[in-house]
């Protein structure tokens, strides 16, 4: 008879082997990850390195850019980024990876990075078709699951981290991106809903999911942001009672519907003043507001000051293109 006390530290004993194995695969697809972004990134720049597909390098910690993200997955190949949205703060770094699933006003600046070991991340949009149709050819998914917020982060296996790499390769040869390109994509996105972030991932993916349901409201706010918001028209949109549309939508966003187009509204006034010089009271009535003394003491308390003063400020310090959460 087999002494139970030896096949449990047989067992453990594989496990660990098995642990280790995973473990330096992960590292070995990293340490390319790193050099691949540093091959082809600029420094200090967000470059779509393939169609849908961004790489970035920055050898400095950044200022907080306040910017909408679309469904999008970044992973962080070295460094840490710390990303913000409305009160919830999340900080992730080297070997993680964090998921966007629906257009979300996000504050987000890089914590940890240096000369000699700079910051590097890669992100990829996550486009609903392209899910639907995975979920449709394997039958995958569970359409009653309830929403999660629309932000998470996890550790990226060496499963999904390896087409990952291989996706990146592909800028070595760029004769092999029309075809190998979308195949890679592919299976990206299926390890995706294979792993811990499963769930948000293919309710990005079914059209009648409620989370699509509040996209739509959301996709609403953000072209007519300037409009008086008609809750009720919003929740017809998507579907919903008013009650459920609220839950619903503070439950993915983490803000009322109010508070979204607030944030949308700012942030949009400030990316006017930046670009423009404008008039701050012009660009607060471009925006939606009434009143300039509104607008100046809601976006001192979102922005930490005055536009001007702001404003001012940011044209004096390096900004790091955003386009990776």
């Amino acid at each position: 008879m087999h002494n139970p006390a030896n096949v449990e530290r047989i067992m453990r004993a594989v496990l660990a082997v098995c642990a280790f194995a995973a473990y330096r695969g992960k590292m070995e697809h990293l340490a390319e990850l790193r050099t691949l972004i540093t091959r082809h990134a600029r420094a200090d720049m967000m470059v779509e390195a393939l169609p849908g597909v961004a790489i970035m390098a920055s050898d400095t910690t950044t200022e907080p850019i306040h910017h909408v993200y679309e469904p999008t997955l970044a992973v962080i190949a070295q460094g840490t980024k710390r990303t913000v949205l409305n009160d919830k703060v999340f900080e992730y770094r080297a070997g993680q990876y964090l998921v966007v699933s629906v257009d979300l006003p996000i504050t987000g600046h890089v914590v940890e990075a240096s000369e000699r070991e700079p910051f590097l991340a890669m992100g990829l949009v996550l486009k609903p078709p392209n899910i639907a149709t995975l979920l449709l050819e394997t039958a995958a998914g569970d359409r009653n699951a309830a929403e999660p917020l629309g932000l998470a982060i996890s550790h990226a296996s060496p499963e999904l981290l390896d087409p990952i790499v291989r996706l990146l390769r592909l800028l070595d040869h760029p004769e092999d991106i029309p075809v190998l390109a979308p195949m890679i994509e592919r299976e990206i996105l299926w390890r995706l809903l294979a792993g811990e972030q499963g769930a948000m991932v293919r309710q990005i993916g079914l059209a009648d999911s409620r989370l699509s349901q509040i996209s739509h409201a959301i996709r609403w706010i953000r072209s007519r942001y300037a409009e008086t918001l008609a809750t009720e028209a919003l929740a017809g949109l998507a579907g919903m009672s008013v009650s459920s549309f609220h839950r619903h939508f503070r439950a993915v966003t983490s803000m009322s519907p109010l508070q979204y187009q607030k944030r949308i509204r700012l942030q949009e006034a400030r990316a006017r003043l930046l670009a423009e010089s404008g008039d701050v009271a012009a660009v607060g009535f471009e925006v939606g507001y009434d009143s300039p003394s509104q607008f100046s003491r809601e976006y001192s308390r979102l922005f930490g000051a005055p536009p001007g003063r702001d404003v001012a400020r940011l044209r004096t310090v390096p900004m790091l293109e955003q386009g990776i959460a």
